[in-house]
């Protein structure tokens, strides 16, 4: 087991919000557009519904949605947060900041705001750099936000992404504590990755424009599913072996594993990989799809109940890059 040394400063998770959009794609939705059927997504995927945002908000709104569930179930006061990280793979726009136009939304004057891009690790990045920063002393209040609106990167005819992703928002409060919190995390990445899972579209290399055909082609989000769910199966089982290993730890001491929401299939084959109990690896995708940054906050939001303080838990994820990791903290609430 983990021993905790007297004196230690934990940077803990005292509060958790979520927000989904309320419009709904459901797989009979697909079956108009595209040769498809409910059973073969269900089967190839787990995924029945995934949640799409109005076209007139953006991912800010979500975030400040989820920020404001947050608020009010924790009773916290926004004055107090030192430092916003957003973990997001779609702004607002290319700057400011989303993090930034947040800050603006709630009227947080004096805060440090900004974002992190590692596509579907995006949260656990942002997770560890908040309880780097909570750790040092200087920061008391950390929120961290993973949110994405990545359904509007999705072509819906191409059934290759449409039936996977989805748009959402979840985030969590970060506290000192010196009863424990957020106890290792193993995060890794490369560039092997790139020509599997892109958006290529819009950056400085095919730029936006009336006339530009290519940049336009390539707007749209693409992915080779084999690749990735061979890569992102090795990943996390590795970074959670990782992790219980250099943490004397087994599986067995895990309660719960909250695997990055991108497929059904691959959140099994990692639990079968780790040996994990059954029911001890929690899902939330069937009704929201693969929410890119904010699967996994959103997870745990769904499954508070569930969750009781002292708990150790285990999150793991992987993403665009290729990007991938593991993380381990002791539930405080």
């Amino acid at each position: 087991m983990i021993e905790i040394l007297p004196n230690k400063l934990f940077a803990a998770i005292t509060g958790i919000g979520g927000y989904i959009p309320q419009n709904k794609r459901s797989n009979e939705d697909l079956e108009k557009l595209v040769d498809t059927s409910n059973e073969w997504i269900v089967k190839r995927t787990g995924i029945k519904e995934r949640r799409i945002l109005d076209q007139d908000l953006a991912t800010s709104d979500m975030a400040v949605r989820a920020i404001q569930n947050l608020i009010q179930k924790y009773n916290k006061n926004l004055a107090d947060v030192d430092a916003l990280i957003v973990a997001t793979s779609t702004p607002d726009m290319p700057m400011p900041a989303t993090a930034n136009i947040i800050a603006q939304k709630l009227g947080m004057t004096n805060v440090w705001a900004f974002d992190m891009n590692a596509a579907c690790s995006g949260f656990l990045y942002a997770l560890d750099m908040g309880a780097s920063l909570v750790e040092t002393g200087r920061y008391k209040n950390v929120l961290i936000v993973g949110a994405d609106n990545i359904s509007t990167y999705v072509d819906v005819y191409d059934r290759s992404t449409n039936i996977l992703f989805g748009d959402g928002a979840g985030v969590v409060w970060l506290e000192p504590s010196n009863e424990g919190g957020i106890m290792d995390a193993y995060l890794r990445s490369n560039g092997d990755g790139r020509e599997y899972l892109h958006i290529e579209g819009g950056g400085t290399q095919y730029p936006m424009s009336d006339d530009n055909n290519n940049a336009l082609e390539k707007r749209y989000l693409k992915q080779d599913g084999k690749t990735v769910f061979k890569h992102a199966v090795q990943s996390m089982t590795d970074a959670c072996q990782t992790v219980l290993k250099r943490n004397n730890l087994t599986i067995n001491d895990v309660n719960w594993l909250v695997p990055h929401q991108a497929n059904q299939r691959i959140i099994d084959a990692v639990g079968r990989a780790l040996d994990i109990p059954e029911g001890r690896a929690l899902s939330n995708i069937e009704y929201l799809g693969n929410t890119i940054a904010a699967t996994i906050p959103l997870c745990i939001w769904e499954n508070i109940k569930q969750i009781k303080t002292g708990d150790l838990v285990m999150l793991t994820a992987f993403g665009a890059g290729f990007s991938w990791g593991a993380s381990l903290f002791k539930w405080m609430i």
